[in-house]
């Protein structure tokens, strides 16, 4: 099992690319810490790791505040005495033109989609510094790379996360932390299927630029970050993963 007795956080565990990612890394013998703020879906993630004779334990955590990343760190710190593996996945999206942008949407989106993974960089690499190794991934977007219409504070945090993540790798790949983001494309998630349901979006225009025809499945998704979790990428650092059916290149 790639992830033997790692320790690996999971940000926004209780649904969508979160959710499947936590699964998928137990089953690859980590011992999985799942944070989000939805507490059903984050107990339900929980339960089903256990269930399947995995290591679960779920936290209610606001990655937007810095001292629910102090109480994580200081009980990660105390039960485990290190953290191997953060996935900083928790984000959402807010779809307006930027005219119609307010301050507070602004501020709100920005905290919860950069914000919180710079809390959990910031926090959670003196452990990994401590333990000499260490791997974080962090969460982007295609559209952080390209851009989308009527989604510009979206777009903006994505891209400052792949900035954060290239700056970050340099400060640290010589204490053996490797730091990568990933970039998905259209990801069938429950948010999406919302918007799809909602009218926001149409599942065929959605697809419609992308060579495979279809949108990911988190499943799909979360194997990459199950790569880059493992030793199995251990000269990967500073990389940013596309992971699109091949959007990007249409």
């Amino acid at each position: 099992m790639r992830l033997q007795d790692k320790v690996m956080v999971v940000t926004g565990g209780a649904s969508g690319i979160g959710q499947a990612t936590a699964f998928l890394c137990a089953r690859e013998g980590a011992q999985v810490v799942i944070l989000d703020i939805d507490e059903a879906g984050g107990r339900d993630t929980e339960r089903r790791i256990i269930d399947e004779g995995g290591q679960g334990m779920f936290l209610r955590h606001d990655v937007t505040r810095e001292a629910d990343w102090q109480n994580l760190v200081d009980l990660a710190d105390k039960r485990f005495g290190r953290i191997d593996i953060l996935f900083n996945n928790a984000g959402s999206n807010l779809m307006k033109p930027v005219t119609e942008v307010t301050e507070q949407e602004w501020d709100t989106l920005m905290a919860l989609n950069l914000k919180g993974v710079f809390f959990g960089i910031k926090h959670v690499i003196p452990l990994m510094i401590k333990g000499m190794a260490g791997s974080i991934i962090n969460t982007a977007s295609t559209f952080g790379l390209i851009g989308n219409p009527n989604m510009p504070v979206y777009c903006a945090s994505k891209g400052g996360i792949i900035a954060l993540t290239k700056q970050v790798a340099l400060d640290y790949g010589k204490h053996n932390i490797r730091v990568n983001c990933i970039c998905p494309g259209p990801t069938l998630t429950p948010r999406i299927k919302k918007y799809i349901d909602q009218g926001f979006t149409k599942a065929d225009s959605m697809v419609s630029r992308i060579p495979m025809g279809r949108a990911a499945e988190p499943d799909e998704i979360a194997r990459v970050v199950l790569f880059l979790a493992s030793d199995d990428s251990s000269y990967v650092n500073g990389a940013v993963q596309v992971i699109d059916g091949g959007r990007l290149t249409n």
